[in-house]
């Protein structure tokens, strides 16, 4: 079962100091807002504005004017949120971040250079550096019988104690268009999923999910870019 230190690299998020308490990504969930109030109240007046309450907005960050954005919420330096954007709250939203036309966040931590562009919906949920979602990709957050999430692997079950878990994306991992990531999935670091997958329980790092479920590990020397050929989009 992955460790919050094997799936991402700290340095990339200005939530380090909350995930460094974290044995595992998801028990930082329930102080998402909390440590956004802490670290915004920290912020530049000469880098951040602040439109409203609890909201922090780097000033070279660019908002398009139909995006809402609620409280507490931190949009970083260099990120995009396009038209029709909906974050909910509890949003950490890294430096070079897109949250795309339509992409609804709650709950969540984005850490640098993540992608979410088009119709993605991202709940409960922490997306690694350099983490991208495909077009239509959503994270799943509440089982449809609202019993607890469990973390799921092959060596072992973990019980979260919440009813509302997503997804934890490790750095680097591409997620195909149209894919349903369900309740507690974890995806290692380097990994792929195929478009129009249905993905649950543990991926390892350096692998590739497949139609129908099939895990393959990737081959040492094919590291990552190939976004065409796995339905990516940006």
């Amino acid at each position: 079962m992955y460790k919050t230190n094997e799936l991402f690299d700290l340095s990339k998020t200005r939530a380090a100091d909350l995930l460094r308490e974290c044995k595992y990504p998801w028990q930082a969930l329930d102080k998402i807002g909390e440590t956004i109030l802490k670290i915004g109240a920290a912020l530049s007046s000469e880098e951040f504005s602040h439109p409203k309450e609890d909201v922090w907005i780097a000033k070279d960050a660019v908002v398009y004017p139909t995006a809402w954005i609620n409280g507490p919420c931190i949009i970083d330096s260099g990120a995009e949120v396009r038209h029709g954007a909906f974050i909910r709250g509890n949003a950490l939203v890294g430096k070079n971040c897109v949250v795309g036309n339509s992409v609804e966040l709650k709950n969540v931590i984005l850490f640098d250079n993540v992608q979410t562009p088009h119709y993605n919906y991202v709940g409960d949920s922490i997306l690694g550096y350099k983490a991208h979602m495909g077009a239509g990709s959503i994270t799943s957050n509440v089982k449809s019988d609202k019993t607890h999430v469990v973390i799921k692997s092959t060596e072992k079950s973990i019980e979260t104690g919440r009813k509302k878990v997503g997804a934890m994306l490790g750095d680097f991992v591409e997620v195909g268009c149209n894919s349903v990531l369900n309740p507690g999935t974890v995806i290692g670091r380097h990994s792929n999923v195929y478009p129009v997958s249905c993905v649950r329980g543990v991926v390892p790092e350096k692998s590739i999910f497949k139609t129908g479920g099939v895990i393959v590990k990737k081959a040492e020397h094919s590291l990552i870019d190939s976004k065409a050929s796995r339905g990516g989009t940006a």
